[in-house]
């Protein structure tokens, strides 16, 4: 039986709105990479933010994710099928896609059995694409803020898994045949409401809000409504991309 730790079905709805969009460059360059963009998987999809823009370059997408209440609010796009379905156990046939994707939840899984049913799944020559990102950059005074937040008022309240993200997933052992890749990073253009409501739907925020109360995160939103000006104005918001991309 395989264990998972759900740590977002209880901000699912606000996790579908508060989160910023991957690039479509990432897709557009996967999909070029691949002989026959004909069906992907997308694991651990969350509520689509993969899924969604895959399917612009692939005939078919299963997106599976071990939380049904993140698929309950994913979005769906025709050629896209959702399925409950832990990582390590896929209901796919073997050889049966030619790109796996794994975006921000690599850290989660038991990586060992992972990598053998993307291999069972994957096509000869296939590839598998998993990425992560860590803290966003705006302006030094917020980022400040931000960096103080997640190190010190939420230590101990991230999971061990979390290092993987701070490493960039280079602390994980990564059994393909692997590949350079370029930079590729994430934009918004956010508002206080936007960026605050990120920031509440972090794992480690609502385990701080259940432990201690809403004090210590009304704090940060004080501290950076301070420095951010006019509420109603939008900053632009960067998040570099850690890609690692392998061919079986």
């Amino acid at each position: 039986m395989i264990f998972f730790k759900d740590y977002f079905s209880s901000v699912s709805a606000d996790y579908a709105v508060y989160r910023p969009g991957y690039p479509d460059s990432i897709f557009e360059y996967l999909s070029a990479l691949v002989p026959e963009p004909e069906r992907a998987w997308d694991c651990a999809c969350g509520n689509g933010q993969v899924a969604v823009p895959l399917s612009r370059y692939f005939g078919t997408v299963v997106a599976t994710d071990a939380s049904a209440g993140q698929i309950r609010h994913a979005a769906e796009p025709e050629r896209i099928s959702y399925l409950v379905a832990v990582a390590e156990q896929a209901p796919l046939s073997s050889a049966s896609v030619s790109l796996v994707t794994v975006a921000q939840a690599l850290h989660w899984f038991d990586q060992y059995r992972f990598f053998s049913e993307a291999k069972r799944i994957l096509r000869p020559g296939g590839l598998i694409a998993v990425w992560c990102y860590g803290l966003f950059r705006c302006e030094p005074e917020l980022d400040e803020l931000v960096r103080d937040y997640y190190s010190n008022t939420l230590a101990g309240y991230w999971p061990p898994e979390r290092r993987h993200i701070e490493q960039a997933y280079r602390s994980i052992a990564f059994p393909f045949a692997e590949a350079a890749t370029p930079g590729f990073q994430m934009r918004a253009e956010w508002t206080l409401e936007q960026t605050l409501g990120y920031l509440y739907t972090w794992s480690a925020s609502q385990r701080l809000i259940r432990a201690e109360g809403e004090q210590p995160f009304a704090r940060l939103c004080a501290a950076i409504e301070q420095v951010w000006g006019d509420a109603s104005s939008a900053k632009a918001l960067r998040w570099p991309l850690s890609l690692r991309l392998g061919r079986r």
